[in-house]
């Protein structure tokens, strides 16, 4: 189940949505008598307003502030309307009114700049920002937040400067640009550090160490949280000595380490209790549920959960209401009382619709569809899981941040809600719509990796509820639990009475699908692998493979290891095994399609393997098929691209050999490479060396439509900013960053000395999320390397490949094939080391 971790927010800054107007100008009072007597009335509702909004007397301050505003328009003071106009929005923004609050801060903007009040302008700013963040609109957050920081550095009011440093590290993190946001938090714990600002320092170090925990650094993130904790003790700083507490236990929950996070959150409750802090003890008294929860301790999980419900809702915070009734239900789902963990995320879900928490909504959809499916109501479990994958899409279509996945969502991550429907879905032969939810599941891990990912009209439909799956949808949340095997019953029959044309219907996009190409797509299951293929005018087919997820990855690893040893003679033993279990089954119906591309729509650990070097017992995969791993079929755009002469741009790291340049290894071939390339093709620059820098490459991009780099690059698991390509010069792109790059007129880009998987295999993802960024900036296709290769090596393979580009009548993925036949025909680099590592992603037709 999606569970909540309750204090891990973006950061331990606080109170930039703060309710401290600033009345530091006043008017002249040189109107008659009766003006002036409307204008006390109107200071004097202000007033009112602003110490009813400090005591939390929201409503009231609303409507004392707008009874001041009518006043102020009507006798035209500007300066006191832009003033309510401040404290107006932030009562919106308090009551989650946004696009109320941005309407209200940008008319007060307008004020402040007509009348040149400059100090209200940096607080207007700082305050729009934080509505747009408060929309997930990011981007224009920061916006808001770079005009108040330069501003305020105009005006050297560096307690200003200090707090948007903050807010843009905030920004930042909530993009998943986390080491922009550290750029952002030196930089903010340097100014309060200069203006002597203790507290902020304070602030600044945990915000520090919650980016390293994002980062998975996670020691770094105990060490950053620790020095918060010691700083906010030392100035006797109560309320922040609890918040760092908490952060601190996170950072522990990171690390698995419940009992010292346990430890932690409970001197956080102590603290809490002392000073009065309603919010704060519910807070850690849900992360202790949690953690109890983790380690077991179910029983004890909901006593604390209980008292966190009991708070929450006397202080009517249904955001943390509906969460608390979630994570109530996940304890009596981990103690096997399905029915009464259904009852509480039914709850959960009421709750979510009424106050439109639509995240929540789409969490207690999946919640209650992983109940069903352990009360084997199959049918039933499909309609709530395709209710809470739509609301997933349509909060993408939105652009809105999906949030990232809190730790202790131990039972179901957001991405594991896709593979269950699938499986549930086939496991009712219902294949069509198994594809697009396998679509769907790429779609949601690159949004866990990448964040921020834009969806399309294509997956703003979600999967599509069955007529009588849209009957049942309307009464999701009062669905009677006596009643509840008669219902699915009834279900299962209506839908298994349906005409195929309704059940087997194929979407328009995968209509499009060229004859001789199929879509393979892997999915891994705990204890079986499923096959599913599709071609148009053919049934897709459906097979099951029985072999455990555990000995799958043992064999990938094996596999693996004989393919980076050049040297070994066993690796076509393994490639046999993985061909019978990825091939073999769909042998008949690839020739049936008379398939002649395999579009590679590929999941987990397989995605550190190449297709291509599979092996039957006389031939390589390759020797058969050409082969282009796909990212999102649903993302993709298949038209036939119009042949262009090629124009390459190059560069190489260059370097002598058995040198080390920047921490890696030289690479000499790597001219010799590109010198080849370019002799072969004429409207070709090279750069190499120092000369190959990241400004020099991007500044040439608009006159090419291929982009070759010949240099190293690390696609690593963990967060985008652990992966790299490195310049010649030592100059560094982070994989988050490459989407910036504007190439809508690049055809191709190509990595030659690239490597994945360094240190140990993860799902994979990194891949996935280099094709789309490459995608998303505006290049067709892309060939990377699943592992570094010999220098020599690749400049063979490279030099066949752009020879049978040249010829003109050939896609990439086809040139790429028959320069990989070519090595396997040569005598010095027919091992796969040498010709698989390399593959093709995106649009390879």
């Amino acid at each position: 189940m999606a569970s909540r971790l309750y204090a891990i927010a973006l950061s331990v800054l606080t109170g930039f949505v703060g309710l401290a107007v600033d009345l530091t100008f006043s008017p002249i009072l040189t109107q008659a008598q009766p003006i002036q007597s409307r204008k006390f009335e109107a200071d004097r509702l202000f007033n009112q307003g602003l110490q009813q909004a400090q005591l939390s007397q929201f409503r009231e301050a609303l409507q004392s502030a707008e009874q001041a505003l009518q006043i102020y328009q009507e006798i035209g003071d500007y300066p006191s309307q832009a003033n309510t106009q401040l404290l107006i929005g932030n009562v919106y923004l308090i009551f989650g009114q946004y696009d109320k609050s941005i309407d209200t801060f940008s008319k007060s903007l307008e004020i402040a700049k007509q009348l040149g009040i400059p100090n209200l302008e940096v607080k207007l700013l700082n305050n729009l920002g934080a509505a747009y963040f408060a929309l997930g609109q990011y981007q224009k957050a920061i916006d808001s937040h770079q005009r108040g920081l330069s501003l305020s550095r105009e005006l050297a009011d560096r307690q200003g400067e200090s707090l948007i440093l903050g807010l843009l590290g905030n920004d930042y993190v909530a993009l998943g640009q986390y080491q922009k946001a550290l750029d952002f938090y030196q930089q903010y714990l340097a100014a309060t550090k200069n203006n002597s600002d203790r507290q902020g320092e304070a602030y600044a170090m945990g915000n520090i160490g919650n980016t390293y925990a994002y980062l998975g650094q996670y020691q770094k993130a105990v060490d950053w949280l620790q020095q918060s904790l010691n700083l906010v003790r030392a100035i006797g700083d109560r309320r922040g000595e609890g918040k760092a507490l908490e952060n601190l236990g996170n950072a522990y929950v990171y690390l698995s380490k419940y009992q010292q996070a346990i430890e932690v959150y409970q001197q956080a409750l102590v603290i809490y209790k002392q000073i009065g802090d309603r919010n704060g003890e519910a807070t850690t008294l849900g992360n202790l549920g949690n953690a109890f929860n983790a380690i077991g301790q179910h029983q004890k999980a909901i006593d604390y959960l209980q008292q966190t419900l009991e708070i929450v809702q006397t202080i009517k915070d249904r955001q943390a209401e509906g969460a608390t009734l979630g994570n109530l239900g996940n304890a009596y789902y981990a103690l096997k009382q399905y029915v009464k963990a259904l009852d509480l995320y039914q709850q959960h879900l009421v709750v979510a619709r009424q106050i439109g928490e639509r995240k929540g909504e789409a969490s207690a959809n999946a919640e209650i569809a992983a109940t069903l499916v352990n009360l084997n109501q199959t049918s039933l479990a499909i309609v709530f899981y395709k209710s809470s994958i739509g609301i997933t899409e349509s909060i993408r279509k939105d652009i809105r941040s999906l949030g990232k996945e809190d730790r202790q969502s131990y039972l179901q991550t957001v991405a594991d809600r896709y593979r269950h429907l699938a499986d549930l879905l086939l496991s009712q032969g219902r294949v069509i719509e198994a594809i697009q939810v396998l679509d769907l599941l790429k779609v949601q891990e690159l949004e866990d990796y990448l964040k921020n990912i834009k969806g399309n009209d294509r997956t703003a439909q979600g999967i599509r509820m069955l007529e009588p799956e849209k009957t049942i949808s309307t009464q999701l949340s009062g669905i009677d639990k006596e009643r509840l095997s008669e219902i699915n019953r009834q279900l299962t029959s209506q839908i298994q009475q349906l005409p195929k044309s309704e059940t087997d219907r194929v979407p328009d996009y995968l209509q499009q699908i060229p004859q001789g190409t199929v879509l393979l797509y892997p999915l891994i299951l705990r204890d079986r692998l499923e096959l599913i293929l599709f071609s148009n005018n053919n049934i897709p087919v459906n097979r099951t493979v029985k072999i455990s997820q555990e000995k799958l990855e043992k064999l990938i690893v094996d596999y693996r290891s004989g393919l980076l040893d050049a040297g070994s003679e066993d690796v076509k033993e393994s490639a046999a095994e993985l061909y019978n279990l990825l091939i073999k089954p769909i042998e008949t119906e690839l020739s049936q399609a008379k398939a002649e591309t395999i579009f590679y729509a590929t999941d987990g650990q397989l995605r550190y393997v190449p297709l291509a070097a599979l092996y039957d017992g006389k031939q390589w995969l390759i020797e058969k098929y050409r082969v282009s791993n796909l990212i999102a079929y649903i993302l993709s755009d298949f038209m036939p691209q119009s042949k262009v002469q090629p124009s390459i741009l190059a560069g190489a790291f260059g370097g002598k050999a058995g040198e080390q340049k920047f921490g890696q290894t030289a690479l000499p071939a790597t001219i010799r490479e590109i010198q080849a390339i370019a002799n072969s093709f004429q409207n070709s620059v090279t750069l190499t060396e120092e000369n190959f820098s990241r400004q020099a490459i991007e500044s040439k991009f608009k006159n090419h439509n291929i982009i070759h780099l010949a240099t190293h690059a690390e696609f690593n698991i963990g967060v985008p900013e652990n992966s790299f390509i490195i310049f010649g010069n030592g100059d560094k792109i982070r994989l988050n960053e490459i989407i910036n790059w504007q190439i809508p007129n690049v055809d191709l880009i190509v990595l030659s000395a690239c490597q994945t998987g360094v240190g140990k295999l993860g799902d994979g993802v990194e891949i996935l999320g280099f094709g789309y960024q490459v995608q998303k900036a505006g290049a067709k296709q892309a060939i990377a390397s699943l592992w570094k290769v010999d220098d020599a090596g690749t400049q063979v393979l490279m030099v066949a490949f752009y020879r049978e580009l040249q010829k003109g009548d050939v896609t990439v993925a086809e040139a790429l094939r028959r320069a990989q036949i070519s090595l396997i025909k040569s005598s010095n680099f027919n091992h796969p080391n040498y010709w698989s590592a390399f593959f093709a992603i995106g649009n390879g037709l």
